[in-house]
């Protein structure tokens, strides 16, 4: 039995509370490790399913509901705080808030597989103003198909799962260096990318006062576009006016719209 599966046998169900309530949290605890244990126990007959994806979906709830109320009452704010900790700060308001105007609820259902998603969907849910009921629904349903998938695996695999641990207490040593050596290649890169995308986004960037003159100067050779999505605009009234309102999902049906003898500016927030 693996040093993993001796600890959560040891501090049972409280200790699946414990991680997947952190995780949910938004701090960087992996979770899933802890459900595939959990599910070669219930395998060698040590927990009962069903208790364990109660457990599971008890944690889920009590985190996302807090996020769910903090998107209700502060808005994208809440949710640029939480992407601060993500790699891709740019984007991963914008990517999360489309998401969440394509798919609607059911972007709940999947979004604890998607690694970056889950703890950003459910401020977005508050600040949709989804309400109570229809988030707890559909909330709880994604997290019983999230627990269940890896319970359900950690059971059927049980015997697999110890023979890996087993080669990683051999080999443990090479795979943790080959682990972190490969995550901070990634992270370096990530970082640089952000530089890049920082520097030229300073270059292309032009600035209220500017944009005001150009467009006040009667010259008619500027259009702005505004990119932001539904939940965006429902949030902040405030547009420019004259703006082409276009979400990045349309550019490839309605680009036309967009004049080719003229600057074009991006409006986003």
């Amino acid at each position: 039995m693996s040093g993993l599966s001796h600890f959560v046998l040891r501090h049972g169900y409280l200790f699946l509370f414990a991680v997947v309530l952190v995780e949910q949290a938004g701090l960087p605890v992996p979770a899933v490790p802890v459900l595939l244990a959990m599910g070669a126990l219930v395998g060698m007959g040590h927990f009962s399913l069903p208790t364990a994806v109660a457990v599971t979906v008890a944690a889920c709830l009590a985190s996302d509901l807090g996020w769910y109320h903090l998107g209700r009452r502060y808005g994208s704010s809440i949710l640029r705080l939480v992407c601060r900790i993500s790699l891709e700060p740019d984007s991963c308001v914008r990517r999360t808030e489309d998401v969440f105007a394509r798919q609607g609820t059911r972007a709940l259902l999947y979004a604890k597989f998607v690694p970056g998603l889950s703890t950003v969907v459910t401020p977005v849910a508050g600040l949709a103003r989804l309400g109570q009921g229809r988030f707890l629904l559909w909330d709880a349903a994604g997290a019983v198909v999230w627990s269940a998938t890896y319970l359900l695996i950690g059971y059927v695999f049980s015997a697999q799962i110890e023979q890996v641990a087993a080669g990683l207490r051999l080999f443990g040593a090479r795979v943790v260096a080959a682990a972190v050596g490969g995550l901070a290649l990634y992270v370096m890169w990530k970082l640089d990318q952000r530089r890049r995308f920082m520097r030229d986004l300073e270059i292309a960037r032009i600035g209220p006062e500017e944009l005001l003159a150009r467009m006040q100067s009667g010259r008619g050779d500027v259009v702005v576009v505004d990119l932001r999505n539904a939940l965006e605009r429902g949030e902040d009234a405030a547009a420019v006016p004259g703006a082409i309102v276009l979400s990045p999902d349309e550019l490839d049906e309605r680009h036309h719209e967009i004049p080719r003898d003229r600057d074009v500016v991006l409006y986003c927030t």
